[in-house]
Formats: C-alpha cells, sequence, structure tokens
C-alpha cells in the first residue's frame, strides 16, 4: 500500500513554514500583547470594580502565552547560537511586564534574530 504525504504541498520548498526567528518576534509580541490586557483587565477588576472578565480571558492566554514563549526562546538560544546570557535575559524578559516586546527589538538590532548573518560570522572568523 503506498504511503500518502497529505502535508507534502505544505512542504513542498523545503523551508519551514516559520523560521524560528518569526517564531520569535511573533511570540514575544503576543506575549507583551498579554501581559498589556492582563493589566488592563486587573486595572478594570481592581481600581474601577467594573468587570473581571479581562483577567479572566487575558489570565488564561497569558499563561499560554508565557508557556509559548519559554519554549521558543530556549529553542531559538540554541538554534540561533546566542550568547549563554542572552538566552538568560530572554528567558527572564517574561517576567516582568511588556519587556518581550524591547528585547526582541534589541536582538533583531543586534542581529540576534537574523541566523544567516551569525553564520557568516562564524564563517569569517
Amino acid at each position: 500500500m503506498p504511503r500518502l504525504n497529505y502535508l507534502a504541498p505544505f512542504f513542498a520548498t523545503g523551508k519551514p513554514l516559520l523560521s524560528i526567528e518569526k517564531l520569535f518576534i511573533l511570540s514575544a509580541r503576543f506575549e507583551a500583547f498579554t501581559w498589556a490586557g492582563l493589566l488592563i483587565g486587573m486595572y478594570f477588576k481592581y481600581v474601577l470594580e467594573i468587570s473581571d472578565q479581562g483577567v479572566w480571558l487575558f489570565g488564561r492566554l497569558h499563561g499560554g502565552a508565557f508557556l509559548v514563549y519559554f519554549v521558543v526562546s530556549i529553542i531559538a538560544a540554541m538554534r540561533l547560537r546566542w550568547l549563554w546570557w542572552h538566552g538568560i535575559l530572554a528567558v527572564l524578559a517574561a517576567i516582568p511586564p511588556l519587556v518581550t516586546f524591547p528585547l526582541e527589538l534589541w536582538f533583531r538590532k543586534n542581529g540576534n534574530l537574523n541566523a544567516e548573518s551569525r553564520v557568516q560570522g562564524e564563517i569569517q572568523s
């Protein structure tokens, strides 16, 4: 019986649909977005005492986003060959509110999210 590969059209180019760089950017931004939503939800719940729906929704979203960002950060640190303290910094950035977004911008500015330039730098040295 022949094997049918139903996913072949999605991987016909041989490239993954999302690179680790893009996955790190998306997870960092989504983690920061859910932090902002959770903070706004806490303001509505505890300061204005209007509703706890924002905390209910964004609490769950942020919990998932935190776990995804944590795993993606570790994988990105290994695959992109970051310095050890860049990996630690990426993981710790998820703890204080809204730090993952500026960290992602800083990583992009310094070339940490560009696998090709890091490999070229290793070849030249």
